[in-house]
């Protein structure tokens, strides 16, 4: 449960106020040079503090690789890594320690193991995503020379739509220019005022990042139960907050019919072949198709808010709470990079299930 991949290996460990929160990557091929600033830039990206839009906790994110590296290197062993927590404020949760806060998972984290860590959110906190984004990191080290591609994007917040035609497979500059992380300045700035509206009210919004990844080669994935978009669609819902995943046209396929949803193909030259659309998002029977992947997550708006909401205390008295703290009012803008961080973690493990690595 604190582990995902089978061959490319991420296990994390911390809690949003503990000492430290850190992981182990486990079976990277050796031999791979760590650029750490790469890494650095990542991490600035998911960081909080960074706009109105995020909550203002301060945290430098510095992380300190321990294991696995030799003069800059992968030698094979597992690579561990940690990130100190520095702008703690364990006392904001001191009032509840005996509370469930609603939208959180206070509640079942409680009833599953008898005891929680009110601090932050423990452990379920979304401070444990600058972990995946280390290893993301790593992990789009590794697959970058092969000509891969991973670009994600806010397309929506609230009720305000990057309008269809303008989704599409966008530049890292074109995303990082927008606070929102959504590329079309003019709908960013709708985007913009809809956070700071129910930031105003002592309310939260929901959103939609959109992925586009090119560069796979066709043939990676497993059938049945190993599928490239199940392996995805795992790690986006592990996702703080992520609630709905569709890869292509996804739910619009169920009003499609078949002569429209099936992705036609033509001969090309030398053999080859091309497809006339590319309604499965990329993937077919589990299998890259070679086409562009393309999904989208769905975030619910953050659960901590300022107004009055009913809930109970561990005694299961009914009480009203008005939750205080550093949250972000939507998490849509800092979950950008690490859906990015997940859809490397997952390409890595198929990369290297593929075989492609011990044959180049």
């Amino acid at each position: 449960m604190n582990t995902i991949g089978k061959l490319f290996r991420l296990t994390t460990f911390g809690e949003s106020h503990g000492k430290a929160i850190g992981g182990i990557i486990d079976g990277c091929p050796a031999g791979l040079f760590v650029d750490t600033e790469a890494i650095e830039q990542e991490l600035l990206r998911r960081r909080p503090g960074q706009s109105s839009y995020t909550s203002p906790r301060q945290e430098s994110d510095m992380v300190q690789f321990v294991s696995g590296l030799f003069r800059g290197r992968t030698t094979g062993a597992p690579i561990a890594f940690i990130i100190d927590n520095k702008d703690v404020r364990s006392a904001d949760y001191d009032n509840l320690s005996t509370i469930f806060r609603p939208g959180h998972a206070d509640y079942t984290y409680f009833h599953k193991y008898g005891i929680r860590d009110p601090r932050g959110g423990g452990r379920s906190s979304a401070r444990e995503t600058a972990i995946r984004v280390v290893a993301g990191a790593v992990a789009k080290q590794l697959l970058a020379p092969l000509g891969i591609r991973c670009t994600a994007y806010t397309s929506q917040i609230g009720s305000v739509r990057l309008p269809q035609e303008k989704a599409k497979n966008y530049s890292l500059e074109e995303v990082e220019s927008s606070p929102i992380r959504c590329p079309a300045p003019d709908v960013s700035r709708q985007m913009g005022a809809v956070i700071e509206t129910a930031k105003d009210e002592s309310d939260s919004v929901g959103g939609i990042v959109d992925c586009h990844i090119s560069g796979v080669p066709a043939g990676w994935g497993e059938p049945l139960y190993g599928k490239l978009h199940a392996a995805l669609g795992a790690a986006m819902l592990s996702i703080n907050a992520a609630k709905g995943f569709e890869i292509g046209d996804g739910f619009a396929l169920a009003s499609m019919r078949g002569s429209e949803a099936n992705d036609q193909m033509v001969g090309g030259e030398e053999g080859g072949v091309s497809f006339l659309s590319n309604h499965s998002g990329g993937i077919s029977g589990g299998i890259s198709t070679g086409q562009d992947i393309h999904f989208r997550i769905a975030f619910k708006p953050t659960p901590t808010i300022g107004r009055e909401q009913h809930t109970v205390n561990q005694q299961g008295e009914s009480i009203l709470l008005s939750a205080k703290g550093r949250h972000d009012p939507c998490v849509v803008p800092r979950a950008v990079p690490v859906v990015e961080a997940m859809a490397w973690l997952t390409l890595a493990d198929a990369y290297l299930a593929s075989g492609l690595s011990r044959s180049q």
